[in-house]
This record gives C-alpha cells, sequence and structure tokens, in this order.
C-alpha cells in the first residue's frame, strides 16, 4: 500500500520560509522513479489547487501565484519530496498536500493524480 506522509507544516510570519517534506512509503525507489510528484493547497471553501509539480526527470512546473518563491525538489534516496516556500504571504495559509501515480498530461490538475497524503497546515501570519 502505497503512503504519503507530509511534514514540516506550522505557523509563521508573512516573508517567513517554511520547508515541507513528503515521504513516500510503499513503493520501491525504482518505481518512485517512474513517477511525478506535486504539491497542492486547499483553504476551506475553495477547490485543491496545484502548487507545484516536478516529473520523473527533474522537470518543475508551478502555478502562477508561485511567482518564483517556492521551490519543488525531490530525493529519491530518500523517499521524499520537498517544497521550499519563502517570502510567504497571508494567502498561502492553507492546508498542503503531497500527490504521486501521475496519470495525465496536467501537472496542476487534482484529478490526474492517483494517491495523496493527508495534509499538513500552514500558517502565515501578518
Amino acid at each position: 500500500q502505497v503512503e504519503l506522509t507530509e511534514s514540516g507544516g506550522g505557523s509563521v510570519q508573512a516573508g517567513g520560509s517554511l520547508t515541507l517534506s513528503c515521504v513516500v512509503s510503499g513503493l520501491t525507489q525504482y518505481s518512485l522513479g517512474k513517477n511525478s510528484m506535486a504539491w497542492f493547497r486547499q483553504t476551506p471553501g475553495k477547490e485543491r489547487e496545484g502548487v507545484a509539480h516536478i516529473s520523473k526527470n527533474g522537470a518543475t512546473f508551478y502555478a502562477d501565484f508561485v511567482d518564483g518563491r517556492f521551490s519543488i525538489s525531490r530525493d529519491d534516496a530518500k523517499f521524499t519530496s520537498y517544497l521550499l516556500m519563502t517570502s510567504l504571504k497571508h494567502e498561502d495559509t492553507a492546508v498542503y498536500y503531497c500527490a504521486t501515480v501521475f496519470k495525465g498530461s496536467r501537472p496542476l490538475a487534482r484529478d490526474e493524480y492517483g494517491i495523496w497524503g493527508q495534509g499538513t497546515q500552514v500558517t502565515v501570519s501578518v
């Protein structure tokens, strides 16, 4: 059974930084290396939206609102994906989820992913 476990969320002041981690279990390193990984976020009453995607080859895609502030990376030897978030804004407050098993061609589309973590809360205060 494939599981994703996020960590690293917390409370930070606007302008601060956080690094989120997503550990994958239940896949071999070989299988993980064949899958893209992504980060999404969701606030109450809103749809879950794509934040960043990293392909099996390391190509990255970001939502427009990231505007150069976030960086996604992966270390397959550690079965981990990271999301470095800098210059955080109050509107970045959300539950952040990681996802894998990318099924299609739209890197930031929620329905293109088959496996999800439980999420980690990020709160940015003004």
